[in-house]
């Protein structure tokens, strides 16, 4: 009787995920993009995804035998029962004065074009199916299991990102021709998501098998762990130096984008993540590193060399000027906030950054920093005769500043001052009992932190050409904080992950308008309520967050329970 309650609760609980789906107008504008040309839409296939995953979510931890398959079947069945409700509703009661979303289309799309019951009875009877397709799919073995979800999603991800992929192929002829073997200018062939999804097959069965016999068979000294390692960061950096020259300047855009968050990311990390200081006006740092770009090199009447008699400098010479100058105003923040903790520090934070945007964009400053209008003509870098003018050479750029900070935040983070970091994470009390001078480590937390943003800054200037006070707002301290939690606070790897995730992905997801900040805040939602540690979290805040999850039980606690 609980496990028949539990498929019922589970079954609502993905069809109400559905009903809301359909109700805010998600499900009926997937359903206009195919992720088969005439054979699967985006939201046909999100139904599928609903009954299968009600039916997966029943089987977890039950027993192999025909109930259970019956039971998830049910749990199907009852997943698409809110959107059948919705359909019969719909046919007797205009309710689009309430829900503009709810037009013949979506009703359309419920029934799959067939008469009311007809339709209505075969959406509930595939969910069903559906349920017991998804409760036998998680008994497969692990390895087959895998290898069909990597076929799944090759061709999903084929389907869903059709016109990036598509612009990507045309970047080189030598693409052309696979183009054409998979894609019609609608969307995904049959035959393109045939080939796909057997190519998916192949490559994550491989991969299961090579991960299995490296598990099995492969040295655990310390001394492999660390040829593995540098392997798999050179087949990493092959593929960030190879994949935009394949892609295009848009997708080499996107990856600048994320690079430059990367930097930013690496630098609050440090104040975050190591320190424990929580600072909110972290695009302050950001902002002075891309003015002092600016005035440096600018061809323009707010450059220093048009009422000096200094020269304007190159990028590569204003560069480390732009760091040095970000640093020395974190120290300077540093200082008005050292005794300050926890939440109240984030909102002292806060203000210091919005001093400075207040300041950028002040009539009081404009002589200096151009007001509202910003500085205009900010030359590209140059490599001799060479100017760096396509985005993917930017990204290059920012790719190789980005290992150079990563070299020098590993080396921190390991260092006597990334100990004395984590020591006043951890209690600042303590801490100053153990000899840290807490003056000293909290003003170098804050301007080492800052010379990673101020050096995101120089970049992001040389980028557009033009800088304006509006680039540098207060969600850009919020994106960079999200980044490195949802990553892993104290993490180097998850920092890069973080970055694409938050970053890289909605910038993909354009084409989705609107929706794709749906996507982005239910993405963060689930993340913090089942991997609270991030994506790739520091071996030791994984340890702080599930230590309660192992602590063993006494011999008298044992006692305890066993008398009650």
């Amino acid at each position: 009787m609980i496990q028949l309650r539990s498929s019922v609760f589970i079954g609502l609980i993905f069809g109400i995920i559905a009903l809301h789906l359909a109700v805010v107008g998600l499900l009926p504008m997937l359903n206009q993009r195919w992720i088969i040309v005439g054979a699967l839409s985006l939201g046909h296939g999100t139904l599928l995804a609903v009954g299968l995953g009600a039916g997966a979510f029943t089987a977890r931890h039950q027993v192999q035998q025909l109930a259970t398959v019956l039971r998830a079947g049910l749990a199907g069945a009852i997943a698409s029962a809110p959107l059948a409700v919705l359909a019969t509703v719909m046919l007797h009661v205009n309710l689009r004065w309430m829900f503009i979303a709810l037009s013949p289309d979506l009703l359309h799309m419920l029934t799959f074009g067939l008469p009311a019951s007809p339709g209505l009875a075969l959406l509930i009877l595939g969910g069903g199916i559906l349920g017991m397709a998804g409760c036998l799919l998680s008994w497969l073995p692990m390895r087959l299991r895998h290898a069909l979800v990597w076929g799944c999603a090759a061709f999903v991800i084929a389907g869903v990102f059709q016109e990036l992929i598509q612009i990507m192929l045309q970047a080189n002829d030598w693409t052309t021709s696979i183009q054409d073997m998979l894609y019609t200018w609608e969307g995904l062939t049959p035959q393109g998501a045939v080939i796909l999804c057997l190519g998916g097959v192949v490559a994550g069965g491989g991969f299961e098998l090579l991960r299995a016999r490296t598990a099995r068979d492969g040295d655990a000294s310390p001394q492999a762990t660390r040829r593995r390692r540098a392997v798999n960061m050179a087949i990493l950096l092959a593929v960030l130096v190879v994949f935009p020259l394949v892609a295009g300047s848009y997708v080499g855009q996107v990856m600048m984008l994320v690079g430059l968050y990367i930097l930013m990311g690496m630098g609050l990390n440090l104040e975050v993540g190591l320190a424990g200081l929580l600072d909110l006006g972290f695009v302050a740092f950001f902002a002075v590193g891309a003015y002092t770009t600016a005035i440096l090199t600018a061809d323009s009447s707010h450059a220093l060399a048009s009422y000096t008699a200094l020269p304007s400098l190159t990028t590569w010479e204003a560069m480390p000027i732009s760091v040095l100058m970000s640093v020395i105003v974190g120290v300077a923040f540093g200082i008005p906030v050292l005794g300050v903790r926890g939440d109240y520090l984030a909102v002292a934070t806060l203000g210091l950054g919005e001093i400075v945007r207040v300041l950028v964009s002040s009539d009081f400053a404009a002589p200096l920093l151009g007001g509202a209008q910003g500085i205009l003509q900010i030359p590209r870098p140059a490599l001799g005769n060479m100017v760096l003018n396509d985005p993917v050479q930017l990204f290059y750029v920012t790719l190789a500043a980005a290992m150079i900070a990563a070299w020098f935040a590993w080396r921190l983070e390991n260092s006597r001052l990334g100990r004395a970091w984590m020591a006043l994470r951890d209690d600042e009390d303590v801490a100053q009992a153990l000899g840290i001078n807490l003056v000293k480590v909290k003003l170098l937390a804050y301007g080492l932190g800052a010379a990673f943003a101020g050096l995101a800054g120089s970049i992001f200037a040389t980028m557009l050409g033009t800088i304006y006070p509006s680039s540098f707002q207060l969600l850009i301290s919020i994106n960079v904080l999200a980044l490195i939690i949802v990553g892993g606070i104290g993490s180097l790897p998850g920092v890069v992950v973080g970055a694409a995730v938050l970053i890289g992905l909605p910038e993909l997801l354009r084409e989705f308008g609107e929706y794709r900040y749906l996507f982005y805040g239910a993405a963060l939602v689930i993340m913090m309520r089942v991997r609270p540690e991030g994506l790739w979290p520091s071996p030791t805040r994984r340890r702080e967050l599930h230590a309660d999850d192992a602590v063993p039980v006494t011999s008298g606690e044992s006692v305890a329970i066993a008398q009650d």
